[in-house]
């Protein structure tokens, strides 16, 4: 597939090893050393995915991740996945990457050709997966989900998920009521094994829950030393319905 790729990182040298490795892959790449102009470039729009460095010498980057997350000032849903890249390597760093809605976390010094592989995994998430039309629902209309359309709503609002979270989603209910252990739920989403990354799919489903929760109950049950399953029922005139 091919997208634009925006790379934020400080260092030159990273820059251009990430530039060659994208163009090469057939992605059309955008750099910039300052999280400031990484804001404007957002602003503009065209932006697919961004790789982003969190030791911006300006703007934080945390900053830069919470704007790719939010919506335009017209309302319309941006959501531009980002692939988090920094020396940041513990695990807590990463997990409060992830919290604040980062699709992935590769931590310094990596591979290059992996970190394409996870540009592409996101990518493939976000623009994949469309089905036929109408949505399938669920517990008698509380959750519906339209692939084709990639919307998620929970009694008629929308849900805003990040692509990680939209994965774990359609993995889980496209077969409801069976439970699915941590690692099958990574390499269903990611795509590929990720070490470490069993740690860190709690706090993805922990948001997951969060985002689809309203007055009766939770959609999404864990199940002790399992992992985690869809607890809601398939519709019968599930994939007629039309989400409006």
């Amino acid at each position: 597939m091919t997208g634009t790729v925006l790379v934020v990182e400080d260092d030159r040298e990273i820059r251009e090893l990430l530039r060659r490795y994208l163009e090469r892959d057939g992605y059309i790449v955008r750099t910039t050393s300052s999280g400031a102009q990484a804001l404007r470039l957002l602003g503009d729009g065209g932006v697919d995915l961004v790789v982003l460095d969190l030791g911006l010498p300006d703007v934080g980057g945390f900053e830069v991740l919470a704007a790719a997350r939010r919506d335009d000032p017209a309302g319309r849903h941006s959501g531009v996945p980002v692939v988090v890249l920094t020396a940041r390597a513990g695990v807590e760093d990463r997990i409060r990457g992830l919290q604040r809605g980062a699709d992935d976390y590769v931590t310094k010094p990596f591979s290059p050709t992996e970190l394409v592989l996870r540009v592409r995994a996101v990518l493939d998430r976000v623009s994949g997966g469309a089905g036929e039309s109408g949505a399938r629902c669920y517990g008698g209309g509380r959750l519906c989900i339209d692939e084709a359309r990639h919307e998620a709503r929970v009694g008629g609002r929308v849900v805003d998920l990040t692509p990680t979270e939209w994965g774990l989603l359609i993995a889980m209910s496209t077969t409801a009521g069976r439970v699915f252990s941590r690692y099958e739920l990574v390499n269903r989403v990611r795509g590929y094994e990720f070490a470490g990354y069993e740690r860190t799919i709690d706090s993805h489903v922990k948001n997951l829950r969060r985002k689809l929760s309203d007055s009766s109950g939770e959609m999404i049950q864990t199940v002790l030393g399992v992992g985690y399953r869809m607890a809601l029922r398939p519709d019968q005139d599930s994939g007629r319905r039309t989400v409006r």
